[in-house]
């Protein structure tokens, strides 16, 4: 028998820990152990969504209910590195640009990324060849697309497979276009892989911007360590810039967080497609849900028929004594990291042989104590008196859990700027919720009529009206018939001060111009600071140039959502409207990670409901102002004469 075969039980006997109580755990899970021995299991995605973050709260036990210590094993990849080529020459021969790189190095070479300092947009084809000697070059791949396009998408990279090369020759295809100047070349220094394996992922909500498409993708689980994320697409040829972001806490609300970002392409070089289609990601998402942002610059929205995702594995190694039954606990917010000791034993483990147990899905534990984890009513608040408040909302939802609503132009027009009056209330009692700042822009027409100057015919002016006053626009937008134009426009509103003067407040300047050929995209400009009125005014000057035309006015403003719990059953409410309250305090981390773990379902605002009239206050502007206050003096001085023709006489 081999002496490690001997050791290892001995070592998890050695690292078993004390007796525990099961139902303090409120998930279980079988495992079928077929022999004794080393056993290894690996973690459902169904586990990862129900235990903490870390893994810290999982348990093993026998069928005696007694702990087993085990080794946590969760295979990562060494990531790749790039390093400056010891020497780089480029020489132009005919309809090619030949580049030959002396690596200066043993290390495995997995590509190269060339440097250039070329803005203009250009694709080409390059391929490669290896030696160690410049005598016998070996081919290593061709036809890879290199390019540069105007919305700043770019691959400059040559991948090959793994190999070690003292030298290497990048031949690029110059036959259709002009050569670019190739500068500098670094080569990549292969990595290692580590297993991954699929995770059904579903694309929730699509939603359109100008330039910009998100979609909404949900996970199926939280707390997955996802390695990258592949997208389908039906486009022929295309290259768009991809970012990966997802929802954190931040502040007490919940911001995009911008994971990574890669340049995705389908091009077609000489009848030869190539695509790259994958975003590596590698980062562990504590939520279910990832948002995709895809720069479509002056293109058509990128149409994406599927998303695919690939998650990190992690398994559980443990000595059974015996094969049977044995149980996986999680769901435990309050015990401690277990300590076993077993960490530096790591690579033996990994190297020694293990049979494979089988997992069931998690089921809740019988007569699970809760007061041991968290409390019941995790998702009530304390109570409060809404007689403050100006405005409600109903609130209707389909189904108990965690709740998703978008604040509508009524809400964002009437709250506080930062939110702070926000209070979703239910029979007298707050629901703790979350603010969700998504990257998401809803549109919103303009009422547009000109609103020219005759004493300046040179100015061309529109006024734009909007639903109500007060609403966080961001930019606004128009369309515009003309071909050729240079202008700057300036929008503005009027305001007036506590003494009844009218000023104007500067809301954006931007310089607008289009010349023949160019795609008749949207004009925007963007707000420095959002409109208090619900009129903007808009106007440039022609100069000895025929009036512009624009048409088609938009404005933007971003989806704000709350999240909370709440149960079917429950009357619920969202107030605002409120100048003098605070911001509200709940435990922001309990409730994130309540609420990211779960699946959202979208609940629906009822008609607005005023509660407390707001206060009307009329000022006179401008010269009825200073009529105003002569007619008073008049009048006073009328009655001081009348007064003095009452009083008696004196002798």
């Amino acid at each position: 028998m081999k002496p490690c075969a001997v050791l290892v039980p001995i070592i998890f006997w050695a690292g078993a820990a004390c007796a525990l109580t099961p139902n303090q755990w409120q998930y279980r899970q079988s495992i079928d152990v077929p022999a004794t021995g080393l056993v290894q299991i690996n973690l459902p995605l169904e586990t990862s969504n129900i235990a903490r973050p870390d893994l810290s709260d999982l348990r093993i036990i026998d069928s005696n209910e007694k702990e087993i210590p085990f080794l946590m094993d969760q295979p990562m990849p060494r990531s790749e590195s790039s390093v400056l080529v010891k020497d780089f020459r480029a020489e132009i021969v005919f309809a090619e640009t030949r580049l030959l790189i002396t690596t200066g190095s043993d290390s495995t070479i997995a590509g190269v990324v060339l440097e250039t300092p070329a803005s203009a947009n250009f694709i080409k084809a390059a391929r490669v060849e290896g030696s160690n000697d410049q005598k016998d070059w070996r081919m290593l791949t061709s036809g890879v697309p290199l390019f540069r396009t105007g919305n700043g998408a770019a691959n400059l990279r040559v991948a090959f497979p793994e190999g070690r090369w003292q030298f290497l020759r990048i031949v690029v295809d110059d036959d259709r276009t002009p050569p670019v100047p190739w500068t500098g070349a670094r080569f990549i220094v292969a990595g290692s892989p580590a297993p991954t394996e699929p995770v059904s992922v579903t694309i929730k909500s699509r939603d359109e911007n100008p330039g910009m498409t998100r979609l909404g993708i949900d996970l199926g689980a939280a707390n997955l360590r996802i390695a990258s994320i592949r997208i389908s697409t039906s486009e022929p040829v295309f290259t768009r810039t991809v970012t990966v972001a997802a929802p954190e806490l931040s502040a007490q609300n919940l911001q995009e967080d911008i994971l990574s970002s890669a340049v995705l392409y389908r091009v077609d070089l000489n009848g030869r497609v190539e695509a790259n289609l994958e975003l590596p990601i590698d980062t562990q998402i504590f939520g279910r849900e990832l948002v995709l942002l895809i720069d479509n610059g002056d293109s058509p929205p990128l149409l994406v028929s599927e998303v695919r995702a690939d998650r990190r594995i992690t398994h559980l190694i443990f000595f059974a004594a015996t094969p049977g039954a044995y149980s996986l606990l999680s769901g435990n917010s309050q015990c401690e990291t277990p300590r076993y000791d077993l960490s530096h034993l790591g690579d033996q483990l990994r190297r020694a042989g293990t049979t494979q147990g089988q997992v069931s899905l998690p089921a809740q534990t019988v007569s699970y104590i809760a007061a041991a984890n968290l409390p019941q009513n995790f998702a009530t608040g304390a109570k409060i008196d809404v007689a403050s408040w100006k405005f409600r909302k109903p609130i209707q939802i389909a189904k108990p859990g965690a709740q998703q609503i978008e604040l509508d132009p009524d809400i964002l027009a009437r709250a506080a700027p930062d939110f702070r009056d926000l209070r979703v209330v239910s029979e007298n009692a707050q629901l703790p919720y979350l603010i969700e700042c998504t990257s998401i822009e809803r549109t919103i027409p303009f009422n547009t009529e000109t609103a020219n100057d005759p004493k300046r015919p040179t100015l061309s002016r529109w006024q734009l009206k909007l639903p109500q006053a007060a609403l966080p626009l961001r930019r606004v937008s128009c369309a515009s018939t003309s071909a050729l134009f240079e202008r700057t426009f300036r929008f503005w509103e009027e305001l007036t001060d506590e003494r009844g003067d009218q000023y104007s407040r500067e809301l954006a300047q931007t310089t607008w111009r289009r010349v023949p050929n160019q795609p008749a995209g949207q004009l925007a400009a963007s707000f420095a600071a959002p409109p208090k009125t619900d009129t903007v005014l808009m106007e440039t000057d022609n100069g000895d140039n025929p009036p512009i035309e624009l048409h088609d006015f938009r404005g933007y403003y971003p989806a704000t959502r709350i999240i909370f719990a709440s149960s079917k059953s429950q009357s619920i409410g969202l107030y605002y409207g409120n100048e003098e309250a605070n911001a509200p305090r709940y435990d922001a981390k309990l409730i994130a990670a309540q609420l990211l773990r779960s699946e959202r379902t979208p609940a629906a605002l009822g008609a607005q409901e005023i509660l407390k009239s707001e206060r009307v206050a009329e000022t006179l502007t401008g010269s009825a102002r200073y009529i105003f206050w002569g007619v008073l003096g008049i009048v006073v001085i009328a009655l001081l004469v009348l007064i003095s023709r009452l009083l008696p006489k004196t002798t």
